[in-house]
């Protein structure tokens, strides 16, 4: 089948999809290609650098880092699903711009399993937080290994039931009134408009379960915060004070700026009308976010930046001695 074909496709399965991306001549894809790489090589050294610091620095070796490095690693994840096809495809020419069939549902299904699993990593983070600043005692038996490691598997096993439903829900759809994706990578809201057949359960069934996992998680997050903010304000020692707020400000920052631009996306029913909005919201929690995240808690985090200069002293005095055994 050709990418081209925007007529009738209901008189064969439908082999591929063209993503139609951004509006604009060569320069402008020019310019968003150098934009998406640049984010995307800060997003991908940010989070290997985080996940590598954690990983080799034993002082960071407690519940908070295990699941700031788990977040890292989804972040890594969630803006590989999509930057390099969009790189690739800002690159090509309209007709050059196809996806198959099955590779939709395989970026579909781990878009939305890497983001679910965000959504419900941040609540536990929340609330592990919680837990260490209104019951330190209670601390290391709340938040031993083991529990740690089930909330993480928890939180993957909700993504990937969500996603299951999702793409289950989407892609049993019949796609024959075009090929044309009106976004940069395959996602809920486009693929919709694309079906031929009645999508109101679809749309219904999406906002239902998205409404059902930010409102939850968000609630979670809220709670978490409004315990742990009063604890803090009781606190006699303006450096411990200053130290929390440090560190649960850059969760709150994090969680600010992921739920809010998935709210946008697809918690509410406007979003489906306005596809050239959708692409610019969903630059935000692809790309950027993943860019940020790293950012906001290495240099927010006093613990984190020390880790960083132990790791690059250990480095300089390792490359001085085999350049002086060399020599």
């Amino acid at each position: 089948m050709s990418p081209q074909g925007d007529g009738n496709l209901s008189e064969m399965p439908l082999q591929e999809f063209v993503l139609d991306g951004f509006a604009g001549g060569p320069q402008t894809q020019a310019l968003l290609f150098t934009l998406f790489l640049a984010l995307y090589v800060v997003a991908v050294l940010g989070n290997l650098t985080m996940i590598m610091v954690i990983t080799l620095d034993a002082r960071l070796h407690s519940p908070m880092y295990f699941f700031l490095k788990n977040l890292s690693f989804l972040d890594l994840c969630y803006s590989s699903v999509i930057a390099p096809k969009a790189l690739a495809d800002f690159l090509s020419s309209l007709s050059s711009k196809f996806i198959t069939f099955e590779g939709c549902i395989i970026q579909f299904f781990f878009f939305s399993l890497l983001g679910t699993t965000e959504a419900f990593l941040l609540a536990v983070m929340a609330y592990d937080r919680f837990v260490a600043v209104c019951s330190p005692l209670r601390y290391p038996i709340s938040m031993r290994p083991s529990v740690c490691a089930r909330l993480v598997l928890g939180s993957y096993c909700g993504g990937c039931l969500n996603s299951i439903l999702q793409t289950s829900f989407t892609f049993s759809l019949p796609f024959c009134s075009s090929n044309h994706i009106d976004h940069f990578f395959c996602d809920v809201l486009p693929l919709l408009k694309l079906a031929c057949a009645e999508t109101t359960i679809n749309k219904l069934v999406m906002f239902a379960i998205c409404g059902l996992i930010i409102v939850g998680t968000t609630l979670v997050v809220l709670i978490s915060y409004s315990y742990i903010t009063g604890t803090i304000l009781r606190m006699r020692s303006g450096g411990g004070r200053h130290k929390l707020f440090s560190t649960c400000g850059s969760h709150m920052t994090a969680v600010s700026l992921f739920y809010g631009t998935v709210f946008v996306m697809y918690a509410q029913p406007g979003a489906v009308e306005s596809m050239e909005q959708g692409k610019v919201v969903s630059v935000f929690y692809t790309l950027v976010i993943p860019m940020l995240n790293p950012l906001i808690y290495s240099l927010r985090n006093k613990d984190v930046k020390d880790a960083l200069w132990r790791l690059g002293q250990k480095h300089t005095a390792m490359w001085r001695m085999a350049r002086e055994t060399g020599s």
